[in-house]
């Protein structure tokens, strides 16, 4: 089973839209490229969506290679198809880390979910995403509260999980 990433952080952006990345996420993403060696540069994936999408979003090769196995899954030409087509394909760059642990943001993608000064990383298993602090503290915190409101106060959420098959 490949690594998940773990954790959340804010880090500084400077000026050029360089922002280092937590180092185990680094760990991850090279864990995760079947081309990355020491001495190369891993690479990866940013999705940055449409004009909804306030964040970024940031997949290993690894998993990026298993969502486009499901979207070859699809029948194409199927509205749901070319919707992740769209957002996986044509709303992403692929990048990769430099030598210093940094990812360089272009500046579109930054002027997109108004990054300036800081960059909140947080995991999401698989992927990673990169918010402006304050936007994530307004918008995931309030989706995070309002599910958490549908749930006792002493919910277990390991219980949503699906058993694992027995062998």
């Amino acid at each position: 089973m490949a690594r998940r990433f773990r954790g959340s952080e804010t880090f500084k952006v400077d000026a050029k839209g360089r922002v280092s990345i937590p180092a185990p996420f680094r760990r991850v993403i090279e864990a995760s490229d079947p081309d990355w060696r020491e001495g190369l540069r891993p690479n990866i994936i940013i999705v940055y969506g449409g004009d909804r999408q306030d964040w970024l979003e940031v997949y290993t090769m690894r998993a990026i290679e298993e969502i486009d196995e499901q979207i070859e899954l699809m029948q194409r030409g199927s509205p749901e198809r070319l919707m992740l087509e769209e957002r996986m394909y044509g709303q992403s760059i692929e990048t990769h880390i430099d030598d210093d642990g940094r990812l360089v943001l272009p500046q579109r993608l930054r002027e997109k979910i108004g990054l300036i000064s800081e960059a909140f990383f947080i995991s999401a298993g698989d992927y990673f995403k990169i918010w402006r602090p304050e936007a994530y503290e307004a918008r995931a915190g309030v989706r995070a509260r309002k599910l958490a409101d549908q749930y006792p106060e002493d919910f277990d959420p390991r219980s949503l999980l699906p058993p694992l098959p027995r062998g």
